[in-house]
């Protein structure tokens, strides 16, 4: 089924609560109405799933992070399964947010690979293909058995900072983890390379070690897969200020913002922080967003969102 050639009429959305605004920002670029669809709970907290059209021979993808709670991730399960016992063509897992990527290996004795097992129980459920955006690492493609179409935001934020006028900019790596992603920022904004030396002594806590590059008088770019408790960024930057650095501007394409994040943020030293605003959270943090282009006031900034051009392609 995976390989059938459907026109642009047969293309059904679908969109759980998950983030049922960013589904209907897509939909919208698309020109595509979302499909009706009954999700609803029971007293006991059972959720029910209803799809209200017809969605036979039709493409169907379905609109869901996964992020917690858990009942996110098995609003996703059930769409699938009530799309493929309808007898869909062709089901596409969108994931904006893959929850629980993380805890992707066995770092400790008697712990739970568990983006294994949610990669497995996509596919078990009946998803022919997922679309995914920038996950915690590139491997995780791997963990499912069915085909994986792995997006970047990389161009968006590219095309923002190429509008500013950056002064000898340097891409500073938040770990040694992340020196691939920085490297390819740096050559696309022919920027210079620095690498912090992080330690994390716990679970959302971290500490600087070292800064490997020169970042004195340099306006340093942060990036980051996801800003949970903003701790990483957050003491990046306040040793690359301790070090000379002019401005510091972070980014990152999942904005969780979880516990004391924005107010970190806030108080931090870093000029803007630029995300891509495809998560719940980043909607829920009153007053934390400046949609503005004049860089003015809050200074974490939610860019244009890059999903529904991956529905275009697909």
């Amino acid at each position: 089924m995976a390989d059938l050639s459907l026109s642009r009429s047969q293309l059904l959305l679908l969109a759980g609560t998950a983030n049922r605004p960013l589904a209907e920002e897509m939909a919208e670029h698309l020109g595509q109405p979302l499909c009706a669809v009954t999700i609803r709970r029971f007293a006991d907290g059972e959720i029910f799933v209803k799809i209200d059209e017809n969605v036979r021979g039709r493409d169907v993808f379905i609109i869901q992070p996964t992020n917690p709670p858990a009942e996110n991730h098995l609003e996703l399960l059930f769409l699938i399964d009530a799309a493929r016992r309808a007898s869909a063509a062709r089901i596409t897992a969108v994931l904006p947010y893959f929850g629980y990527a993380r805890q992707d290996r066995k770092d400790q004795p008697r712990v739970a690979i568990s983006a294994k097992l949610m990669a497995n129980l996509i596919t078990a459920a009946g998803a022919d293909r997922v679309l995914g955006m920038d996950f915690h690492s590139h491997q995780l493609q791997g963990f499912f058995d069915i085909p994986v179409d792995h997006l970047y935001a990389a161009p968006v934020f590219v095309s923002h900072f190429r509008q500013k006028q950056l002064y000898d900019p340097v891409v500073v790596a938040p770990d040694v983890g992340s020196a691939k992603m920085a490297r390819g920022f740096a050559k696309r904004l022919n920027a210079s390379l620095a690498i912090i030396d992080k330690r994390r002594p716990s679970a959302n806590v971290a500490e600087v070690v070292n800064v490997v590059g020169e970042v004195a008088d340099k306006d340093c770019l942060v990036p980051d897969d996801m800003i949970d408790t903003a701790g990483t960024v957050t003491e990046a930057a306040a040793a690359l200020k301790r070090l000379g650095a002019r401005n510091i501007y972070a980014f990152a394409s999942h904005a969780l913002l979880s516990g004391p994040a924005v107010e970190r943020l806030r108080a931090s030293a870093i000029n803007e922080v630029a995300v891509d605003p495809r998560r719940a959270e980043l909607r829920q943090a009153e007053g934390a967003v400046d949609r503005g282009a004049d860089g003015q006031g809050d200074r974490l900034r939610a860019l244009e969102p890059v999903g529904e051009r991956a529905l275009r392609l697909s």
